[in-house]
């Protein structure tokens, strides 16, 4: 069992870098899709143009405090830039509370740097979340600037405590997951002309390590979850005429609301569906 002590310290702390990489979130989300530099030049309103001051750039508070508006014309600021700080928030947090039991329970050098890993890719999974949310509403594409090192992030953690840990069957699921859930993407995309993008195939290497990384049973819950969340979301939206059979909805967001599913609850959810259909 975690000590509860240290499972609140390391909430805490996650909260409080959530909120900090939130806030560079929100840079990301308006400059990587223009090809802009995300270091400069400094953030600005976008309206007088005016440099945001260091007062004025702490996550959530400053917004609050200016009630929504530029210090200095007036002009609103969008509610999403304390939406995204708050998100990212909560998923590393989340992603703390998932890999907490690992960190608090390893007793040796190679299962710390495992346990280390697992959370180290987590929290970058939770940040690549809300970007690529943000984004792939917006412009209907999931960029490579955050998704290639996304792949990269989920699969060398994986292999780094599949190789400290000496665990083969880690590293065939982390590199089964990724292999399986983008090949099923792919086929997907060859079959569904401009229903699936190529960044959506990309997108399910990262996600299919990492579920992978939890167990096959979690692969099976995530890539279910991910159509299923999808439809509802998709229906719901033709109910309320907001889109029609023909229109675009983009699939990215789905695809890691399902992830986190799995991430979370797969392996209870998959036992659960095996004791239901008789099958554990």
């Amino acid at each position: 069992m975690s000590d509860p002590t240290f499972v609140a310290v390391l909430v805490g702390l996650s909260g409080v870098l959530g909120l900090a990489v939130g806030s560079f979130l929100n840079v990301v989300v308006h400059r990587v899709p223009a090809g802009a530099s995300i270091v400069s030049p400094p953030s600005a309103c976008p309206n007088c143009e005016t440099p945001i001051r260091k007062r004025d750039n702490v996550p959530v508070l400053s917004w609050l405090v200016l009630r929504g508006k530029c210090r200095d014309c007036a002009a609103p600021i969008s509610a999403r830039y304390p939406l995204v700080e708050l998100g990212t928030a909560a998923l590393v947090v989340v992603a703390a509370l998932v890999a907490a039991p690992a960190l608090a329970t390893a007793t040796s050098i190679p299962e710390t740097i495992a346990a280390s890993a697992w959370f180290l890719a987590l929290a970058w999974f939770a940040a690549a979340s809300v970007a690529l949310t943000a984004i792939d509403l917006d412009t209907h594409r999931l960029p490579n600037a955050i998704v290639y090192p996304t792949i990269l992030m989920s699969l060398g953690t994986g292999l780094i405590a599949a190789g400290v840990t000496l665990d083969a069957a880690l590293a065939v699921r982390v590199l089964g997951g990724a292999l399986a859930l983008s090949g099923g993407y792919l086929l997907l995309a060859l079959a569904w002309k401009g229903g699936m993008g190529l960044g959506d195939v990309k997108l399910a290497v990262a996600i299919g390590a990492l579920l992978g990384w939890v167990g096959w049973g979690a692969l099976a819950v995530g890539a279910f979850a991910a159509f299923f969340v999808g439809g509802l979301v998709a229906l719901a939206l033709m109910v309320a005429r907001r889109v029609d059979r023909r229109g675009g909805i983009p699939f990215g967001p789905w695809m890691l609301a399902g992830a986190w599913i799995g991430i979370i609850a797969g392996p209870s959810l998959f036992d659960g569906y095996l004791d239901l259909v008789g099958l554990a």
